[in-house]
């Protein structure tokens, strides 16, 4: 049944990424940021002081609200998403969706018995950029994709390693835009994966290059399709796109000899300035409000997690093998 009402939403898990949600929950118009949980109190109440709501509970706090954020480390998903779908609250789970696939079913058929949206957090989906993307997608006949995601070690601990926690949003983002699965798989990683590359083919020809990286030192997120007519450039800090499209070679006559010239032709598309999360947020409550299937599902999650697992393991075997060659 459709909400006309303001929905009452909380967030589980107020660390960096928490807070944002809470922030943002605390500005949309339609939401109402009832209250936060945390395992550290002091910092729920911080939070709580700062956007609205109250410092609670778990169990209390899916006792009143409609929707909640999880924005808590991996490993804890399927635990607290489990208690949000038991209660009957629709959930969006931050990216990875879960740690273990078969977590991963188990929720996806508890999502179906409770009835509610369950929307998983990948965000870049969400960016204006990607939104500008695929609207010119279709036309495209693809050869291939890159897409680097770089940066520096973070200064917050992480659970999961580059692959899981960096990669997963451009692996989302090339199934969606290909709507398809890769028939061959080939990465390779160094230290635990904190730097990993992992090449894709799909059926039909088009390729899928893919690198992410806790070891440099500047911040990259870019994402480029060759095409058979052109080259297509996104930045997903800037939030631009750019098409380079085919130029024509000439040779002009000029003071008695000839020029070789070369017009590089390039199409910035406007792309409207906003934050992913935002536009993130009010997807997911616009599915509640109108019990729809939200934008990005369980099943899209799972998919990304799969493939991301599947590199990941391809990379620690490849380094323990390595290794043992060493040895």
């Amino acid at each position: 049944m459709a909400r006309e009402s303001s929905i009452d939403v909380g967030v589980v898990g107020v660390g960096t990424m928490g807070q944002h949600h809470a922030r943002v929950y605390g500005q949309l118009e339609g939401a109402n940021l009832v209250g936060v949980y945390d395992l550290d109190a002091e910092r729920a109440q911080q939070v709580a002081r700062r956007y609205g709501g109250d410092a609670t509970d778990l169990g209390t706090l899916l006792d009143s609200v409609d929707a909640v954020s999880i924005a808590v480390p991996t490993r804890f998903h399927y635990d607290v998403a489990t208690s949000c779908l038991e209660a009957g609250v629709a959930t969006l789970i931050e990216k990875p969706v879960v740690r273990r696939l078969e977590n991963g079913k188990r929720l996806e058929a508890l999502a179906r018995e409770a009835g509610v949206p369950v929307q998983v957090g990948h965000i870049e989906r969400f960016n204006p950029a990607v939104s500008v993307l695929e609207s010119v997608v279709d036309d495209l006949d693809i050869i291939g994709v890159k897409a680097e995601r770089l940066g520096p070690p973070p200064k917050r601990p992480i659970d999961d390693n580059a692959v899981l926690d960096l990669m997963i949003h451009d692996i989302d983002i090339v199934l969606s835009l290909l709507d398809d699965i890769p028939t061959q798989v080939q990465s390779a990683g160094v230290q635990g994966n904190t730097h990993a590359t992992a090449l894709l083919e799909f059926e039909g020809g088009p390729l899928a290059s893919l690198t992410a990286s806790r070891l440099t030192q500047r911040k990259v997120r870019r994402l480029e399709i060759t095409a058979k007519n052109c080259l297509v450039e996104l930045d997903y800090l800037d939030q631009t796109v750019e098409i380079h499209r085919r130029s024509v070679p000439e040779y002009i006559e000029s003071n008695g000899g000839v020029q070789f010239t070369h017009e590089s032709i390039i199409e910035q598309p406007h792309v409207p300035t906003a934050e992913p999360l935002k536009r993130q947020l009010e997807a997911f409550l616009e599915s509640v409000r109108a019990d729809a299937i939200p934008p990005v599902t369980i099943d899209d999650g799972l998919r990304a997690l799969e493939l991301a697992t599947r590199i990941d393991r391809q990379d620690h075997q490849a380094t323990t093998a390595l290794e043992a060659i060493n040895d």
